[in-house]
């Protein structure tokens, strides 16, 4: 999992930017155009505008690609209420929520509030998405079987999210967590495992294809 952290920074607040992680979805120059502006050079410059509403627009970046720390007493982001996936088509799983991301081990190796997660299988940046499923072609619409989830709907939808990696495998959700598509969306705290490799006849959730694919991922 690279990075490459840029930093940027007001009397307020503190902005930080990982190129890839980023994906360009744009939420931060929609957001707040007079401080994220790719026409200018720095491209984020924070002291243009009030701390909060930095802070805001950068929490609406789907990829966690954008952080701030404030340097006044103002708050620092929290952890969301309500752990949320987010199907996107042709595209990534946008997830956000108290993300606890795990090696096959266990161990926590990145604690997230936002993150987009590869499904196509082509990305450099695993489990991250880089963008990699637009010159691969990949093709999934956001549609999913609910009843591979329904047995155990919970009205509670907050607290840890752990996404444990295992190599050359899925990814394996556990917690309690809403999966949404364009037209569908359930509530659940069953552990599911999420195809990452793009072959699974069953996306977004693994059935086992990464093997027939000889899919390879640390």
């Amino acid at each position: 999992m690279p990075e490459k952290i840029y930093t940027y920074e007001s009397d307020e607040i503190t902005v930080t930017w990982d190129k890839f992680k980023c994906i360009h979805a744009k939420e931060c120059v929609h957001g707040l155009p007079g401080v994220f502006n790719i026409n200018e050079k720095p491209w984020i410059q924070p002291g243009k505008s009030n701390a909060d509403k930095v802070a805001e627009v950068v929490m609406k970046c789907p990829t966690g690609a954008l952080q701030f720390t404030r340097n006044d007493d103002g708050a620092e982001e929290p952890a969301p209420d309500v752990n949320t996936l987010t199907i996107v088509e042709d595209g990534p799983i946008y997830i956000k929520g108290d993300i606890k991301l795990k090696n096959a081990d266990g161990e926590i190796v990145a604690e997230e509030t936002r993150m987009a997660m590869c499904r196509c299988g082509a990305s450099q940046n695993k489990p991250y998405c880089d963008n990699s499923h637009i010159k691969a072609g990949f093709e999934a619409g956001t549609e999913f079987n609910p009843e591979r989830l329904q047995l155990e709907e919970t009205e509670e939808k907050g607290g840890e999210l752990s996404i444990k990696i295992r190599p050359n495998s899925a990814l394996f959700i556990e917690g309690k967590y809403t999966l949404q598509g364009s037209d569908q969306t359930i509530s659940t705290e069953k552990k599911m495992s999420f195809c990452r490799c793009g072959a699974s006849a069953n996306k977004p959730f693994c059935d086992g294809a990464h093997k027939t694919v000889v899919f390879t991922s640390e």
